[in-house]
């Protein structure tokens, strides 16, 4: 049953080693920056399940930590780039 998850962990990291590529492809050449946004966040997410299934490749525990952070820092990017989308910029100074 062990040799079954492995294979499958295997195949899974394959195919979101290529989610990766064509994800990073539309950043660049998104249209329009939101879709690039969208894209970025994808991408992070993307990186988050690498991260989880090279955790089950080695049978580990350890990445967890660093798929939370992953997962903390994508967040706070993400909030981030809407307010630069949104507003121009993002942190708003007071000309008082």
């Amino acid at each position: 049953m062990s040799e079954i998850i492995q294979y499958t962990a295997i195949g899974c990291t394959i195919v979101v080693a290529i989610s990766i590529t064509l994800l990073l492809i539309q950043v660049i050449k998104g249209p329009t920056n939101p879709d690039r946004a969208v894209a970025l966040d994808a991408l992070g997410l993307n990186l988050m399940a690498i991260a989880g299934f090279i955790a089950i490749i080695l049978v580990t525990t350890k990445l967890n930590d660093v798929i939370l952070l992953i997962g903390i820092l994508l967040f706070i990017g993400t909030l981030a780039l809407a307010k630069y989308l949104e507003k121009g910029v993002i942190i708003d100074g007071n000309d008082d």
